[in-house]
């Protein structure tokens, strides 16, 4: 997206909120993320900070995040809170509370930054379903639908389609992955980017976030991560390379595109030819092993 000022009445909805007398001081354009602009926003009078994400033309994603995190309710701190949002012919905005830490995907000790992320994810799956009606199924999504598959993974995962299709169902959060997350020191303080949370199956967010620890830290990252969740969650994933392909077969077609947000948060090494040779690994590590 090229450079611009924040939306004008998202910037007034930011104050109002805050008290009678409060005006925002300060807009901070925020690293990461593929479509969306991301502002942080200090707000004096009294003082305070909040996030600000805005969203281009014939994007649902504004919506659907101020849907989902209506639904959230703040998710015992680990989800933002909505505070105002607006959508029209230029595009919709959201401004939500800002959970406290900052992204980083270069932690001092990887092996506890997957234990976290295992950990906080086993959390989020055993949210409640009553608390989370209203939210969509993955299937109704283009990334849980049987056409998406591509790639020499494809032809196992539709084989296996009918156990994806039956499998439980549990909070997803549809792009689990360490960019989406937060850290205060070594431990995970929230998780951020919910539009496209749906009810899934739960190897959906555990196999998309393998492959990332695995592109940035390598497999044996992606087990402690696994290992991490099977302690604390309610059931143990059965079957996780069932879950590898899927994740391999979904990015089979534009790994590449993933490029601008690990360089954004400091990974200049994983190029575009970096991602493919990863993933072509990963995929014939995964093929291998199943067969």
């Amino acid at each position: 997206m090229p450079p611009r000022s924040p939306e004008p009445a998202a910037l007034r909805a930011a104050a109002e909120n805050a008290g009678a007398r409060a005006y925002v001081e300060a807009a901070r354009l925020i690293a990461g993320g593929s479509h969306a602009r991301t502002w942080l926003l200090r707000i004096a009078n009294p003082a305070r900070e909040v996030v600000l994400r805005e969203f281009p033309p014939g994007d649902p994603a504004g919506t659907n995040e101020a849907r989902v995190l209506t639904i959230l309710d703040g998710l015992g701190g680990l989800a933002p809170r909505l505070i105002a949002n607006a959508a029209d012919e230029n595009g919709s905005w959201v401004v939500i509370t800002r959970l406290p830490g900052q992204a980083d995907i270069r932690p001092a000790d990887p092996h506890r930054f997957a234990t976290e992320l295992g950990t906080t994810l086993a959390r989020l799956h055993r949210t409640p379903l009553p608390a989370l009606s209203g939210l969509d199924s993955l299937h109704d999504r283009w990334g849980g639908s049987r056409r998406r598959p591509s790639g020499p993974a494809a032809g196992l995962v539709l084989e296996a389609w009918d156990q994806i299709l039956t499998t439980r169902r549990v909070l997803t959060h549809y792009d689990f992955q360490s960019g989406n997350v937060l850290w205060e020191g070594d431990t995970l303080s929230g998780v951020v980017d919910w539009e496209g949370a749906v009810l899934g199956p739960p190897g959906y967010d555990i196999g998309w976030a393998r492959f990332d620890l695995f592109l940035l830290y390598g497999e044996q990252l992606a087990d402690v991560f696994l290992n991490a969740y099977n302690t604390i969650a309610d059931i143990p994933l059965e079957d996780p390379g069932l879950w590898d392909l899927w994740t391999i077969a979904r990015s089979h077609v534009g790994v590449e595109d993933w490029v601008p947000n690990y360089h954004d948060l400091g990974r200049p090494d994983l190029t575009a030819t970096e991602l493919r040779r990863r993933h072509t690994w990963w995929t014939n590590r995964t093929l291998a092993k199943r067969r």
